[in-house]
């Protein structure tokens, strides 16, 4: 995994990423890499929210990997569907993880700006993580994100919201998932090449 030409970007959800959050040892743990500071995790703004994204991933021409949890892959759908082929070009691929659905009836009113989620292939390869028991995405659902946004997808058994309290501090098994990733963007190079 330690690839010097590329820059690991973590997009973390609402409420961002406390010291003990996984992404937060990601960052950490994996070379070249930053995260997404948003001006305001509590009250989110989809604009806003996208807006960061865009400035991160601009703020570098280095190639990019994105590392999104919760609300963080809302947001990285929406910057997606509007971004500039130039800064598209940029992103290597997306690990999404546990995407919040947001268009569910129980969802917390502050993130329902973020509706509706864009159902518009993603133009890099992409993977989704989640479970099947997280109170933000059903299974089905964050299968359903996985086929629209052209993703891989893979379901765990009783992971929760794959964050500090369902137990992920580290989630070292996580890294799988990001090395899949890495192995597909790799044959998608080989095939535009």
């Amino acid at each position: 995994m330690r690839n010097e030409s590329i820059r690991y970007l973590i997009v973390p959800g609402w409420q961002g990423s406390p010291e003990n959050h996984w992404q937060t040892h990601w960052q950490n743990s994996l070379p070249n890499s930053t995260r997404v500071e948003q001006a305001d995790w509590l009250t989110p703004r989809r604009e806003d929210w996208v807006a960061a994204l865009a400035e991160a991933v601009a703020a570098d021409s280095t190639p990019v990997i994105l590392i999104a949890h919760s609300l963080g892959c809302i947001t990285v759908a929406h910057w997606a569907a509007t971004a500039p082929v130039q800064l598209l070009r940029q992103v290597r691929g997306a690990l999404l993880v546990a995407p919040a659905d947001v268009e569910r009836p129980a969802c917390a009113p502050a993130l329902r700006n973020f509706a509706p989620i864009p159902t518009t292939l993603l133009p890099f390869p992409s993977q989704v993580v989640s479970s099947d028991n997280d109170a933000a995405v059903s299974a089905p659902r964050a299968l359903e994100l996985a086929r629209n946004w052209g993703a891989e997808a893979g379901i765990l058994a009783g992971a929760g919201h794959i964050n500090v309290t369902s137990g992920h501090q580290r989630w070292e098994q996580g890294f799988a998932y990001l090395y899949r990733l890495q192995n597909r963007m790799e044959h998608h190079a080989l095939r535009r090449a």
